[in-house]
């Protein structure tokens, strides 16, 4: 719809915002806004207090830069999960993923992205350096995962992180290949997922691969 099909400037300023969310067009931030329009007012202050919460008060664990509530996420502060193995993902949703196979009990680190050179993306800009803090600790980590996209961007990151860590002599392992090449891990199914969690490999053995 164009500006002048609106008959309140205020609607067309709130379709607008719905507008800017990936994955929603015009069309339905419309649908949206006249749905809220139709609630009672409470349920619309609910609505927006949330969302100010989601940017205002969540932060980031300051261990695995997973999202949290407090400076430590649940997951962390988890005393019978196992802190000694350290699962690296790209972003949070993938932590969303992995759990969801309930086949991994140690912990995490959010890189926040992938080294990717076309985007502009380079090693400084991930969390890699607070992970090799978190390796070089003398005995606090027993296996490091790299579970990154299978693309040459999650290729090139798992390579980098390897190289980065492997003076600490630390096993570095991958999830295994049942994860199809150029797959994000969120899209896994949850068997698929788990099976390649449990059959990870060392990272080296693939090198040569």
């Amino acid at each position: 719809m164009s500006q002048n099909q609106y008959s309140s400037q205020l609607l067309d300023n709130a379709v607008g915002q719905f507008a800017k969310l990936p994955g929603i067009g015009r069309k339905t931030a419309l649908r949206l806004v006249l749905h809220l329009l139709r609630q009672d007012a409470s349920s619309v202050e609910e609505f927006a207090a949330a969302i100010r919460s989601v940017r205002n008060d969540i932060c980031y664990c300051r261990s695995c830069h997973n999202i949290s509530d407090t400076d430590t996420c649940e997951i962390c502060a988890n005393p019978s999960r196992n802190h000694r193995q350290v699962c690296v993902v790209e972003n949070i949703r993938d932590i969303m993923a992995v759990e969801s196979t309930h086949q991994y009990h140690g912990v995490y680190h959010v890189l926040g992205g992938v080294i990717s050179p076309m985007d502009g993306i380079g090693p400084d800009d991930l969390n890699i350096d607070s992970l090799e803090a978190k390796v070089a600790v003398p005995d606090s980590v027993d296996e490091v995962i790299l579970a990154l996209p299978t693309t040459m961007e999650g290729d090139t990151t798992n390579y980098y992180i390897y190289k980065r860590i492997a003076k600490y002599g630390i096993p570095v392992t991958t999830i295994a290949r049942g994860i199809a090449v150029g797959d994000e891990l969120e899209y896994a199914d949850e068997v698929t997922l788990g099976r390649s969690l449990l059959n990870r490999i060392p990272f080296d053995k693939t090198l040569n691969s």
